[in-house]
């Protein structure tokens, strides 16, 4: 992905080094988490481990040091977000709406949402209740050596299928969380999956992509399917505990979004066949 020397956006908030302890119990913030932050690899077991500790985070941070690895990831990641930025003012315009454009929260270790408090365990995920994104910038790490993911592409799906979270949240299309079925789980899942291929398509018409761009957002999709996850984890699966869907549904997806660009092709919910 062409992306040094581009617009970054100015919705990043860095909380690195803060931590986040403050305790935000159960309810209906705290069930979304559960269903909505594990995209890559966390667990409800994990998630629910670290909802513990007092105290609370400020929204800015002046302490932190970051390597030269960290702040080439942080310009990364922020470039990528202006680019959902662009695309989906674009497509909102088109479709009569106003886009309103979330927040990126980085964060070291635990942070504090209006979800709840969570470790980086769970991975990336997005909270509609303060409709911001959280990132340990670490995973990129993980999404290369444990997912077996690699490449600036990969990391841009992983934003770009968080950012598809708060699209919902715009359209609605997300539910107010009464439909706690892992069944809904993995609709809203793949919905998200099939807006992160929406944007690609539109990356590739502003001729950011390079040779192998797709094959690397296609691959960490299949990296993260519910599937392949049980079965490195315990050698088998069981698919009526499916919460994001399979890697070839995952894949399939993205990849029909990518091919459409537009966002009446991604109902997820009123389809027999995922």
């Amino acid at each position: 992905m062409q992306w040094q020397g581009r617009r970054g956006s100015s919705n990043v908030e860095d909380r690195r080094g803060m931590g986040g302890k403050t305790l935000i119990g159960g309810g209906i913030g705290g069930l979304i988490i559960l269903l909505l932050s594990t995209l890559l690899g966390g667990n409800a077991g994990d998630l629910l481990n670290s909802l513990t500790g007092t105290g609370a985070d400020s929204n800015s941070n002046s302490a932190y040091v970051e390597t030269q690895d960290e702040k080439e990831l942080t310009q990364f990641v922020s470039v990528v977000l202006a680019d959902t930025e662009d695309v989906w003012t674009q497509v909102f315009k088109e479709e009569g709406r106003v886009y309103e454009k979330p927040t990126l929260v980085l964060y070291t270790d635990s942070v504090q949402s209006a979800c709840g408090t969570a470790g980086s365990s769970v991975g990336p995920f997005y909270c509609p209740g303060d409709r911001k994104l959280y990132i340990d910038l670490s995973f990129y790490d993980e999404l290369k050596q444990k997912f077996g993911a690699p490449g600036d592409f990969a990391m841009a799906y992983v934003i770009a299928h968080e950012v598809g979270h708060h699209v919902q949240t715009l359209l609605g299309t997300m539910g107010d969380g009464s439909d706690r079925s892992n069944e809904h789980s993995v609709r809203i899942e793949l919905q998200a999956d099939y807006l992160a291929g929406v944007w690609a398509h539109y990356e590739q018409d502003m001729n950011v992509l390079e040779q192998g761009d797709l094959e690397e957002a296609l691959n960490a999709a299949s990296a993260v399917g519910d599937d392949t996850l049980q079965k490195k984890a315990q050698g088998y699966v069981v698919p009526e505990s499916f919460t994001h869907g399979t890697s070839d549904q995952r894949k399939r997806w993205f990849y029909k979004g990518f091919q459409s660009g537009r966002i009446e092709g991604g109902d997820t919910f009123n389809t027999d066949e995922l």
